[in-house]
């Protein structure tokens, strides 16, 4: 049986809604509980090297609602990460809220005026066939709810290595288990990928990385 997006949609959706209790983020905790997260996610440009060498993505200005499903997937081991996963496993549902809380308050709508540039004819394709505005929102910068990821202006080479994560199977270190993201990346060759998170890299940002005063 073929699974289409809007099914994929509708079973998001639906656990969406089973979690309605959703804990409330303080941003000022999270600014004192964020000193494990800047040795990386607060130098700009910092590179990691697994599963492969790119940027770790920018989070500042990223939706909250986000960082906590993705605090959590590494925590359950959705996302194979091994540093992530430990840093994951040792907050509370309270921890990723407030952190959440407080990288989501670095951002301003930095990209909501700024030009976007028209995708050449073979991206606009990509993008269409993979119907990434209908999660991602309008201009890659809007997701339809907030536990998806803004992804315009992050950095090419991060989403690049995240959507190939997404077609890994039966891995026990490497790959992330989302259906959605899994459908929609299975469609396409790595060359193809590259050439979609190029784009979405180079568009007005929303996210991006604010340097800590000690690595300044």
């Amino acid at each position: 049986m073929k699974i289409t997006l809007s099914l994929l949609l509708a079973l998001s959706g639906a656990a969406f809604s089973v979690q309605a209790q959703e804990v409330k983020g303080d941003a000022a905790r999270g600014a004192k509980l964020n000193a494990t997260c800047i040795g990386c996610h607060g130098i700009p440009g910092y590179q990691t090297s697994f599963p492969e060498v790119h940027r770790v993505p920018a989070i500042a200005g990223q939706n909250a609602k986000y960082i906590v499903a993705a605090l959590n997937a590494y925590q359950r081991g959705e996302r194979k990460h091994g540093s992530m996963r430990a840093v994951a496993g040792s907050l509370t549902e309270q921890d990723m809220a407030d952190l959440a809380a407080f990288y989501e308050a670095q951002g301003a709508s930095r990209g909501a005026s700024a030009p976007v540039p028209t995708p050449p004819a073979d991206v606009a394709a990509l993008l269409t066939k993979g119907a990434c505005a209908s999660c991602h929102g309008e201009n890659y910068n809007k997701p339809i709810d907030g536990a998806y990821p803004k992804i315009a202006g992050q950095y090419p080479d991060y989403l690049y290595a995240a959507l190939k994560s997404y077609k890994v199977e039966g891995n026990p270190q490497i790959g992330r288990a989302n259906a959605i993201m899994a459908a929609q990346a299975k469609q396409f060759s790595n060359k193809e990928l590259k050439a979609i998170a190029n784009y979405l890299g180079s568009l007005p940002p929303d996210v991006h990385t604010v340097a800590q005063s000690k690595f300044r």
